[in-house]
């Protein structure tokens, strides 16, 4: 029983590449103790590596590109969340930037009633829902379509995000580690991450808990580099050291 279930768990894994503890209790039917012992041989053997709250493949550290239709419902009432939190720092009047991401796309719907905002984005999410807002100032990027990632990319993306002057910039990210900063699945997204850090605004990371510990393909940004992390639930105690002593604003919904 037990050496089939820790087989099963890899297979999980394999399809999942992250679980958590509570999902793999109510998958087999046991114990958190008795799960604890089942990962505790995964791990031992190399396969599997904990992280805050689950579990995930050794070899998903570094992801591969992902389609957006996978991502976008994950955990997707956190990302509504932490969206609905980081338009809160939205002002009438702002140019901000919107980046590409499963989280950042939904602060459109919260950003409805700001008057006098001019919103820049090279999400094809983003863009599309702008349609119902006639209201907003949406500026497209240009650029070329990445289907997968449902944004565009390229020279065009960076030369627009040099001209404008932004009040704060809204980050997206595949996962985020204190080793790593902040990462990315995508070398072409990457790039345009990178220039939005460069720039003298507040920048606020949105992520929830699922991307803690969590390496991607590439790093564009440390973490001191952002000014303000926005999550749904306190991260481990290592990160609220980091951010304290980083000067970094961790920013929480008010119940948590």
């Amino acid at each position: 029983m037990k050496v089939e279930r820790i087989h099963q768990i890899h297979e999980l894994l394999k399809e999942r590449k992250r679980i958590s503890l509570d999902e793999l209790c109510e998958n087999f039917g046991v114990s958190k103790n008795t799960i604890r012992r089942d990962i505790a041989e995964l791990e031992e053997d190399g396969i599997i590596r904990k992280v805050y709250g689950g579990i995930v493949l050794k070899e998903a550290e570094i992801t591969s590109l992902e389609p957006f239709s996978a991502r976008e419902i994950r955990n997707i009432n956190e990302k509504k969340r932490i969206a609905a939190i980081a338009a809160t720092f939205v002002n009438d009047g702002d140019v901000i930037y919107i980046d590409s991401g499963t989280t950042t796309m939904h602060l459109l719907p919260h950003l409805a009633e700001k008057n006098f905002l001019t919103i820049v984005t090279a999400s094809v999410y983003v863009l599309d829902l702008a349609t119902r807002y006639s209201n907003l100032n949406v500026i497209a990027t240009g650029g070329n379509l990445q289907p997968p990632i449902k944004a565009l990319v390229g020279p065009s993306v960076l030369d627009c995000i040099k001209n404008y002057n932004f009040s704060k910039i809204f980050l997206a990210s595949t996962g985020i580690s204190i080793e790593h900063g902040a990462t990315n699945a995508s070398p072409l997204e990457c790039e345009i991450k990178r220039e939005l850090v460069q720039k003298s605004c507040p920048k606020y990371l949105l992520v929830d808990n699922s991307k803690f510990d969590v390496a991607s393909l590439m790093t564009y940004s440390r973490l001191i580099d952002i000014n303000h992390v926005v999550t749904d639930k306190n991260p481990p105690e290592k990160y609220l050291e980091y951010f304290k002593k980083n000067s970094i604003n961790l920013i929480l919904p008010e119940d948590d």
